[in-house]
């Protein structure tokens, strides 16, 4: 599963994420910095990405249209890159089994207790 990072999260996950994500980017490396989420939502729809954010307005997005793109959420605030970057590894397989499921379409992740 290749993810699409938004705005909101750092494009220094992306080394981070790399092995267990290859091919996976940042909305600014495909020139959507500052793109309203619609856009980004379209561009990851084209391209097969699985949308990660931290804005819920992605749900909205996913309940309107449907999918793709599939949007996983993340519940975390203002978490380091590391920890982002872990509850994503952490998550890898739900994130796996999410991107299979035929009827799935947004995956809202928190960090464990």
């Amino acid at each position: 599963m290749r993810l699409l990072l938004d705005e909101n999260l750092s494009e220094r996950l992306l080394p981070l994420l790399a092995e267990q994500f290859p091919g996976s980017c940042h909305v600014r490396q495909l020139g959507l910095g500052g793109a309203s989420d619609l856009a980004i939502w379209d561009r990851a729809r084209q391209e097969g990405y699985g949308l990660v954010t931290k804005d819920e307005d992605f749900l909205s997005l996913s309940v309107a249209r449907g999918f793709p793109p599939k949007v996983v959420c993340l519940a975390i605030g203002n978490a380091s890159n590391a920890e982002t970057a872990a509850l994503l590894l952490q998550q890898a397989e739900t994130i796996e089994t999410f991107w299979g499921h035929p009827e799935a379409g947004f995956l809202l992740l928190s960090p464990l207790p």
